[in-house]
């Protein structure tokens, strides 16, 4: 199979950026319980009971430190780029290891290595955020460095494509799961590029082969994979300063 062009990288992975960033957003803003705001203040600024309730379930919920609480205000941006890989990358790892349950023949699909990129991915435009790094271009290429071995040179983002763009509005109704399998099948269409990105390794993936302790060993050698994708992204940001702003 021939080597698929830079533009075609590009655009791929232009496409999953745009489906990634509005679901980062949503996670950011969303409050639907009206609890994020209750973590800024004391117990004794409400007076009604319901803000009482609301007061004590926001407290639990600041100790997740998630975005948009008092707590998230309070960790450094090291801390809050650490979080995505901590609290997000591993429930979404558990989805790319869970087909490995049912051990060889998952294999002759790609599906946990399509999630695997998608997974990568989205934790990768989260703590690329984190860093300052929201231009979309800039994304798209820390993505094709880091998971495609490919460095690309002012990407054409935005343009016409093949593939529809993503509905910003819906994108950003998705939960997190939803959003990763919207990227996976923006991505197959990079078909032997998706096994650039950092990999588990080798005995991780040949245990992965094996019924029902194929999905452990499967969610062990991602979750080390992701640690190696992280830290290359975050090499590739210090190396790339003018991304950043």
């Amino acid at each position: 199979m021939a080597q698929l062009s830079d533009a075609k990288i590009a655009t791929v992975l232009d496409n999953a950026v745009a489906g990634i960033n509005p679901v980062l957003d949503a996670l950011a803003e969303r409050d639907p319980l009206g609890l994020k705001d209750h973590t800024f203040h004391e117990a004794a600024d409400h007076t009604s009971r319901l803000e009482r309730v609301q007061h004590r379930a926001a407290k639990v919920f600041n100790v997740t430190d998630w975005p948009g609480t008092e707590g998230w205000s309070k960790r450094s941006m090291h801390k809050r780029a650490s979080w995505w890989v901590s609290r997000i990358g591993t429930v979404n790892t558990g989805a790319v290891a869970f087909p490995g349950v049912f051990g060889a023949w998952t294999k002759k699909l790609p599906v946990s290595s399509v999630l695997g990129f998608a997974n990568q991915a989205t934790v990768l435009v989260a703590i690329a955020r984190e860093y300052g790094v929201t231009d979309r271009a800039a994304q798209v290429q820390l993505l094709a460095h880091v998971l495609c071995a490919r460095d690309l040179d002012n990407p054409d983002v935005g343009a016409a494509s093949g593939t529809a763009m993503p509905d910003e509005p819906k994108a950003r109704k998705k939960s997190m799961a939803a959003a990763v399998w919207e990227t996976a099948k923006t991505l197959r269409a990079i078909g032997d590029e998706l096994d650039r990105r950092p990999m588990p390794r080798l005995p991780f993936r040949m245990l992965g082969w094996i019924p029902l302790i194929g999905a452990p060993a499967t969610y062990v050698g991602e979750r080390f994979a992701l640690g190696r994708a992280v830290k290359l992204a975050r090499a590739w940001i210090v190396a790339h300063p003018g991304a950043v702003g």
